[in-house]
This record gives C-alpha cells, structure tokens and sequence, in this order.
C-alpha cells in the first residue's frame, strides 16, 4: 500500500525540470493554438503545443478563460446531422469502417484536445484546475455542460481506481502534505497543529489519502478514524483535548468520522466509496479483532430543512419536542424527506446509503460546535457498514430507492408516521 514519501517529494521537483523551458513566444490564441494542437502540426509538435496552450491558460484572466470555454463548447461540439447519416450508414452496413467512422464522428473533437493537453508532465493537474474553473462558469452559462460531461468522461477514466495510490498519513508525514489536510478538512475544522496531532499521532487514530501518481503532493479525498471500544455518540468523545488513547486490544470498533474531498475540479468523480472500503480492508488485515465499522456523520441538511415550510407542513409545530420526538423527526428526514428529483434529501445520507451502508443510531447533542448546531441542531448519526451486506443495500437503494436501517431507526421512522397521521408528534 505505501509507497516511499522521500520518492513522493522527489516527483514535484522532477516534474518542475521536466516542465522547465515552456515556450512564451508563440502569439497565437488559445483556440488557434488548439486548433494546432489537434491537426498535424499536433502530431509533430504535440507535447510543445499542449505545454504552451496550458501556460497560457493558466496565466489569462476569466475573459479569457471562459472565451476558451465557449470555444470549446461551440466549436469543438458533436455535429448531429452528420452523426445522423454515419448512423444511418452503419445501420445499412455494419462493417468495421463504418463502426469506426460512427464511432469517431460520435465523440466531440473536445475530448481528443483535452486527452493531447494531459500530454505534458503535470498536465493533468493542470486540466483539474481548469474544471474548477469550469464549475465556477457553469453558475452563469449553464450551456458549458455539455463541455463539462467531456471532463467528466476523462477525468473519470484517468482517476480509477487502478491508478489510485492508498497511503496512511502519520504525524511524520511531509509537513507539505499535512499543511493541505489541515487546509482541505471539511467537516470538523482543524484549529492549529496540535489539534492535528492529536488526530494522527495517538496510536489509536488512523488517516488514510488516497493520491494518484500524476499529482504526488495532492490528496484527493482523505478519512480520519478513531478506533474506539465501542459505538461513538459524540465528536467531542473523540476530539476533546485531553482524551485518553484506549490500548488497541480493546478497540472493537473504527469509527470514520471525517471524511473530505480536496480537489474541487473532480467533483463528481467519486472516489469515496473505493475509499472506505480500502480502509476496512486495510484495518481488518491490521486489527483483526475489529468487529464493527461505523462512520460518526453530521446531518448538514437538517436545520435548514427544519425551518422550510415543507417541514411545518410535514410535521407541524417543532419546539419544546422531547429527546424522543426529536429523534423521530430526525429518522424522517433521513428517511422520508426527498429533493425535487426524487433523491435522499440529506447529501451524506445520499452517499453513505448509496455505498451500502445502513442508518445505525441518531444521537442529540453529539455535535455541540457553532458548526455543528448550524447545520445539525447538534445532531449526528451513525452509518454501519457491513461488507457482507452492502452490495446488497446498495442495490437495494440504487434500483428501488430502499433505505437499509437498523430496527431502532425504522421503529422511530413508524411512530412518528403513526403520530402524525394522529396529529401529534410531541
């Protein structure tokens, strides 16, 4: 699984040289260098053209930048009507050439720029970059979607899993690469250095990034685990300053409490999932004494949902509920409540069920911070994951929209059916 750090400190370096000696002297624009780029002089020159049209991408302004977009999305688009008649053609006469015309005519000349812009070392990187550039655009010109499937398409080919790397990140890991966990950690914000010490310098906490060779010094997603002799139901459990590391024989129990994306140019290319599932592999082989694998999730969606008026005329009136009734209105919204297309609500309910796992327990007050009483009203949930089970949920959910829970949850999930179908949820 590891692979050395002196060798993933060594890699940035080497590709600087490699990168070294960009030519700046070429004034075409970036839809003429292109252009270039993917005809024959392309093909002769490819590495040095796709090295300049990245150079000058990087250094022009959001004029520029979104020019290149639409040129993109305009000019290097599918041409339908000749698709049409290749189609037509082939369905006549299905014969290798025609396959292979169909099939060429089928893809928008995009993707071929973007697969010889990946050429120059360090490129891709680069055209992550340019996605999140891409994502900001689309707020304003929903049309560049077509020229974001594109991206999609490759970068989900160029980050599957054979290309990942699982590495376990320690307190004497490269202070490079601590710096942007500290910075990239989405869910429970890291204050200072000694707070990520006391996340991954205690023998009974893990973290684990998954980083692709490509981009040696950039974790793309990374969890946190806190092994544990028991279920969690509280982030202050295992976050407060003056915890006591519990000795590994008596841990039963990983707890994946944090878990976030660092590359906002691969949203939508997830890697989660692959994640978790490595980790359990990687601690089972490790701890084989470990029984149970949990996650300690905040409910993000909640609070606001619990001040809409789709709440109010879900439920009625919310204040002064007892802990009990709460907790009912919490399995609902996991469970009940669905986005105007029809998806789980909560986005890491959404996730969490869509891997496989199972909602587990709720629990009140387990997230005290201003955060977490923002976003959850101070509530967290417990997802279970059980790799026996989980192929099955997950097709359970993915195929018929069934949520996997365990008999507490859909017993508060009933009464608060019952109770309200009376009128009364307190």
């Amino acid at each position: 699984m590891r692979r050395s750090w002196v060798f993933g400190e060594l890699l940035p370096t080497l590709f600087e040289r490699m990168g070294a000696g960009k030519p700046h002297d070429d004034t075409r624009t970036l839809a003429e260098l292109s252009e270039a780029l993917l005809s024959a002089e392309g093909e002769v020159s490819g590495y040095k053209l796709a090295a300049t049209v990245l150079d000058r991408y990087r250094a022009a302004g959001d004029i520029e930048k979104l020019a290149f977009f639409d040129y993109l999305n305009a000019q290097l688009d599918l041409d339908p009507l000749l698709l049409a008649e290749l189609a037509q053609a082939y369905a006549q006469n299905p014969t290798p050439t025609a396959y292979q015309t169909l099939t060429r005519a089928a893809e928008p000349r995009r993707q071929e720029l973007l697969r010889r812009l990946n050429q120059p070392v360090g490129a891709t990187q680069l055209l992550v970059a340019m996605r999140t550039d891409l994502l900001r655009f689309l707020k304003s010109k929903p049309e560049l979607a077509r020229t974001d499937q594109d991206f999609v398409h490759l970068l989900r080919s160029w980050f599957n899993r054979g290309f990942l790397v699982l590495e376990q990140i320690y307190w004497s890991t490269p202070a490079t690469i601590l710096d942007k966990i500290v910075a990239y950690e989405a869910v429970h914000q890291i204050d200072d250095f000694e707070a990520l010490r006391r996340r991954l310098a205690p023998p009974d906490r893990r973290c684990f990034a998954f980083f692709h060779p490509s981009m040696p010094g950039e974790p793309l997603i990374f969890v946190e685990v806190a092994l544990t002799s028991g279920i969690p139901g509280s982030i202050d459990d295992l976050l407060s300053e003056d915890r006591a590391p519990i000795a590994l024989e008596t841990a039963t129990t990983a707890t994946f409490y944090s878990i976030s994306n660092c590359q906002k140019g691969l949203a939508g290319i997830s890697f989660g999932n692959l994640l978790i599932k490595q980790v359990v592999t990687e601690l089972s082989q490790e701890f084989p004494h470990l029984s149970t694998f949990v996650t300690l999730s905040p409910i993000p969606g909640f609070a606001s949902w619990l001040t809409s008026q789709e709440a109010k005329d879900a439920v009625g009136p919310v204040d002064n509920l007892s802990d009990e009734a709460f907790s009912r209105l919490v399995a609902h919204y996991l469970m009940a409540t669905k986005t105007q297309d029809g998806r789980v609500r909560d986005p890491v309910a959404r996730f969490h069920l869509g891997n496989g796992a199972e909602i587990h327990k709720i629990h009140l007050r387990a997230d005290l911070s201003e955060n977490g009483m923002q976003q959850s009203c101070g509530t967290m949930v417990n997802y279970h994951y059980d790799l026996s089970r989980s192929e099955r949920n997950h097709e359970a959910f993915a195929s018929r929209g069934e949520i996997a829970a365990s008999h507490e949850v859909e017993a508060l999930l009933a009464k608060h059916i019952e109770l309200i179908d009376k009128k009364k949820i307190a």
